[in-house]
């Protein structure tokens, strides 16, 4: 069931960075899966997703040395994301894809960090991760003032990176992040939108929140009608057991939080869990686009 943090050791407490560590070598085994759906009104899918796994490379050219020519680090990470374009059916579907585009780009060569071989940790990571976002905005909005069709189009991204027990998530938008431990269903991430703006400053109960009409204005997106970004990174310390759920609005806005944790819970693994996440979305209406992204850690 969803709960608030807890103040024990089984909250997934964020880090902002403050702290720098070395990353941690303990190894995590991975198991995730993907799923997306454009639902039962939508005839279009505005969404994106990905998950890969990323990991040092020796390809060899000429050796002396009878060998495989193409050899692989022991040392694994993993990414996930998510996208939900906005802005017009052509419109957010291309968004979303140059996103997530901008950022693979980014991953694959920023690499210098992502293994490591910098010594650099924590801070590094999540300023870089900023600058990615930044970048993948600067991208969407380039593209769309090129062509008057696609002008204002943008979309969101929710993003998680995890190398043994560090996990990053990096966030722009109303699609989220969740960790569920032990049972317990925490939200990692914030939407940004008029309606949660209205509730933090105290103009709306909470209560109130899920049905407002105001629910679905996105106040900072990737690309939109004006450059410039915020961007929301976190780091988390894994553990065993940990699953991991990156989602967009089609799916928290058909379901509770505590019917999706349940869900998580009970199936067996994460790609029966997004099965039936996408299908008990649909049943409950499927009035948007759904994806989600499910990595359990062991």
């Amino acid at each position: 069931m969803m709960q608030s943090p807890p103040s024990s050791e089984a909250r997934p407490t964020p880090h902002n960075g403050a702290s720098v560590s070395a990353f941690t070598a303990r190894p995590l085994t991975v198991q995730s899966y993907g799923l997306t759906d454009r639902g039962l009104v939508r005839f279009t899918n505005e969404d994106q997703f990905v998950t890969a796994t990323l990991m040092r490379t020796l390809c060899v050219q000429q050796s002396s040395v009878p060998q495989s020519t193409v050899q692989y680090a022991d040392n694994r990470s993993h990414v996930f994301i998510v996208a939900d374009g906005v802005g017009g059916v052509e419109g957010g579907e291309k968004a979303s894809a140059l996103a997530v585009g901008a950022i693979e780009e980014f991953l694959l060569n920023a690499l210098h960090w992502l293994l490591g071989l910098d010594g650099s940790a924590d801070t590094s990571v999540l300023r870089e991760f900023k600058e990615a976002l930044q970048s993948a905005d600067a991208c969407v909005y380039d593209a769309a003032t090129k062509n008057p069709g696609l002008r204002g189009m943008g979309t969101t991204l929710t993003m998680a990176y995890s190398r043994g027990s560090d996990l990053f998530v990096a966030h722009v938008g109303d699609s989220r992040c969740y960790l569920s431990r032990r049972g317990a269903l925490h939200r990692l991430t914030h939407d940004d939108t008029l309606v949660n703006e209205m509730v933090e400053v105290g103009l709306l109960p909470p209560e109130r929140a899920a049905n407002h009409a105001f629910r679905h204005i996105i106040t900072n997106v990737i690309g939109g009608a004006s450059p410039g970004v915020h961007a929301e990174v976190h780091r988390i310390d894994l553990k065993p057991g940990d699953v991991l759920l990156l989602c967009t609005d089609g799916l928290t806005g058909m379901l509770t939080d505590d019917r999706i944790a349940t869900t998580i819970a009970t199936m067996k693994s994460p790609q029966e869990a997004c099965e039936e996440l996408v299908r008990s979305a649909n049943e409950q209406g499927g009035v948007d686009n759904v994806t989600v992204v499910i990595a359990r850690y062991l």
